[in-house]
């Protein structure tokens, strides 16, 4: 029986609002990718990115587009070659990651060297607001080993203090998005690290951040929207210290597994994130991120409803993914 393909639009509702610098959202709006081969069924979820001009209509169009050579057999190589990085190509690339555990009884973990997966720490999402909303925040999840704490404002250091002030115990990354700039960002890097935050990602635009070289680090600096895929990191040497490999971005767990070897090979320290997604979109993320430096998935965390079946979240931790959900 020949190979099938679907795609399904699938919404789920946030707990709340989350809110970053560049806006706000009430669900998580993603792309499911199914791949059929007679009885055996491979999946993955990708979520859109505004930020590069993805939508659920373009994403799911750009993998209808190329329904002829998955249906006809297109291994995952085939497709790194005929799909940019990207969510389309996440969806693609992780179902048949999947359909290949299926099929052969072989389970991605294994596959991929991961023998014994293990339970890991993930980072807690406090979303942009006020300095006094973001402390009542810090303060409710201050018992979780890491807080990620979105900031990108021109003045973010009232919101840092107060963060910091309700969870004096917490490990803290910051993630401004992209939002700090040139006049603030040697003040903010230096409030940051007299608050004792592990890392700062992304402060400067996306291409208007060479001035990382010149100032100094007095704590981790990593690249997010700087950095898609291996053919970005050696621009980002000296620049960054880490880099947030998020399967939305790199196409697929394929890409990712040797972007993080490549990562490795140039020294720098490696975050594994997410986009807001259910559990099935987590899963392959939790296998890639089973030996970096800072975990950040916790989307199914900020969801009111999640997929069945789901990971399994206990406190800080997060457990492998069971073969039924994926892999």
């Amino acid at each position: 029986m020949p190979r099938h393909l679907d795609t399904t639009i699938t919404s789920f509702p946030i707990a709340g609002e989350f809110k970053i610098s560049r806006g706000s959202k009430t669900s998580a709006d993603v792309v499911i990718c199914t791949i059929w081969d007679g009885n055996a069924r491979g999946r993955g979820e990708c979520v859109p990115y505004k930020r590069y001009g993805e939508t659920l209509d373009s994403v799911t169009s750009q993998i209808v587009s190329f329904r002829e050579a998955i249906e006809r057999g297109a291994n995952r190589s085939e497709i790194a070659g005929l799909m940019p990085p990207g969510a389309a190509r996440n969806a693609v690339d992780c179902a048949l990651w999947d359909l290949e555990a299926k099929i052969s009884g072989q389970s991605v973990a294994a596959a991929i060297g991961v023998s014994e997966p293990k339970p890991l720490t993930t980072a807690y999402t406090i979303s942009l607001d006020t300095a006094d909303a973001m402390a009542a925040q810090a303060g409710k999840y201050a018992h979780r080993a890491l807080l990620k704490v979105k900031t990108g404002t021109e003045d973010d250091e009232t919101r840092i203090r107060a963060v910091r002030a309700a969870a004096p115990l917490a490990a803290i990354v910051l993630d401004a998005n992209e939002g700090w700039s040139e006049d603030n960002v040697v003040r903010h890097l230096q409030i940051a690290a007299e608050c004792g935050v592990a890392l700062v990602e992304q402060p400067l635009p996306a291409g208007h951040d060479d001035i990382l070289a010149r100032i100094a680090h007095p704590l981790l600096i990593c690249a997010d929207e700087s950095v898609h895929a291996r053919g970005d990191l050696s621009a980002l040497v000296g620049k960054y210290d880490a880099v947030n490999i998020k399967l939305d971005k790199t196409g697929g767990l394929t890409e990712a597994l040797a972007m993080k070897a490549e990562a490795r090979r140039l020294g720098f320290s490696i975050m594994a994130g997410c986009m807001v997604g259910s559990s099935l979109a987590m899963a392959p993320a939790v296998l890639l991120a089973q030996d970096v430096d800072f975990v950040d998935l916790d989307g199914p965390l900020l969801l009111a409803e999640d997929c069945e079946p789901a990971l399994t979240y206990r406190e800080s931790l997060v457990y492998p993914p069971e073969r039924v959900l994926w892999g």
